[in-house]
């Protein structure tokens, strides 16, 4: 069995029972191994017996079994009636709660979705102020209060009258949307080196599609792969999400990336990639790979300028984390970002998840404007 490698510091909340206690570190296990339920249980068991997780009392078999009863596990039933344990809709929901927790720790909601810009109109945020009421305003936007007090300062309380001059709203901010297409690299390196990339990466992705699909109902998030192709996923498949034997090909995870965002409605579009290497494939007309792994392709390269480019004309501006800080890759990434006129980070995996939702952040408060 090939074992990813991690460090695991063992965590007790206050309070906590015996199985919430299991199903922290179960959480983050299954997470390492991809969905891997019988590998996260064989980890669990080696932890369990360097830091006593379980007790006499509640033993691993207790914790599988009401992992199963709280409908955490399903059995995948073979034709034999029996199969391998698999986690469930609510595991799934529950990791992506826990990424963004472990992410967005001091984040917490606030309103129904969109952002402000700093104009004024018809939105549903309420800016405090107040101006006359004017022709086409809509009536439940009227502040019957503060109209109200306006009447009794001008009649008088005794001689209460009502006017249209004496009416205010209250103004708003008005309001945007933001689609964003998420890009991950799961081209082998992700994985090279002893250095285990793809796992920050897929909880910052379910951390992120957690944190706008909760928080910013009203906007888009959608998550797509690239290694020799590229493909879209579906956020629930984020935990299950591992490399594979492939180069980087870049060009194709752009090329959807923008065919996702052509497709979207709203004006407000970005994308972002995370990457930990240069771009080393691209599919040719007659289906046929180009690859190649030895320094930068000056071919495959700027194919990449153009689509950055590309990209540009379409407004729809690309921050790069760069996931690695190898010398060579600063050329490309800059003269990328200078092609598409967006932003680029060169970062290793810590503080990757909180460099992303501010980037989020701050390219919707600049394009909403």
């Amino acid at each position: 069995m090939v074992r990813s490698t991690f460090v695991f510091k063992p965590y007790e909340a206050p309070d906590q029972t015996p199985f919430e206690r299991l199903f922290d570190v179960f959480s983050e296990l299954i997470t390492h191994t991809s969905g891997d339920v019988e590998e996260a249980l064989d980890w669990l068991k080696i932890i369990d017996e360097e830091y006593k997780l379980s007790t006499p009392e509640y033993t691993l078999d207790d914790f599988v079994e009401e992992l199963k009863k709280r409908g955490y596990l399903k059995e995948e039933i073979q034709p034999d009636g029996k199969g391998p344990l698999a986690i469930t809709a609510k595991t799934e929901r529950i990791l992506r709660k826990n990424a963004m927790e472990q992410i967005f720790g001091n984040i917490r909601k606030s309103g129904r979705g969109q952002h402000s810009t700093k104009k004024i109109g018809q939105g549903d945020e309420a800016t405090g102020e107040y101006r006359a009421f004017q022709f086409g305003d809509a009536l439940e936007r009227i502040a019957m209060t503060e109209s109200i007090k306006n009447a009794q300062i001008q009649n008088g309380i005794s001689d209460f009258v009502l006017n249209e001059q004496d009416l205010v709203v209250e103004d708003t901010h008005h309001k945007s949307q933001m689609s964003t297409v998420l890009m991950i690299d799961i081209s082998h390196s992700m994985i090279l080196y002893g250095e285990d990339r793809i796992t920050p990466a897929k909880k910052v992705a379910m951390a992120l599609a957690e944190f706008i699909t909760t928080t910013y109902p009203k906007d888009t998030i959608d998550v797509l792969v690239f290694g020799n192709d590229a493909w879209p996923i579906q956020i629930k498949d984020l935990p299950y999400l591992n490399v594979g034997p492939y180069h980087t090909n870049t060009i194709a995870g752009l090329e959807l990336a923008m065919d996702i965002l052509r497709r979207k409605r709203n004006t407000n579009k970005q994308i972002f990639m995370i990457t930990d290497g240069k771009p080393s494939c691209l599919r040719l007309p007659d289906g046929q790979y180009y690859k190649n792994s030895n320094g930068l392709d000056q071919f495959i390269v700027e194919k990449c300028y153009n689509m950055a480019a590309q990209a540009r004309k379409l407004h729809i501006p690309i921050t790069t984390f760069m996931i690695a800080r190898d010398p060579y890759l600063q050329s490309f990434v800059e003269e990328f970002t200078k092609s598409n006129n967006g932003k680029a980070f060169f970062t290793g995996l810590k503080g990757l998840g909180e460099m992303i939702f501010h980037d989020y952040q701050s390219n919707r408060k600049k394009r909403i404007q």
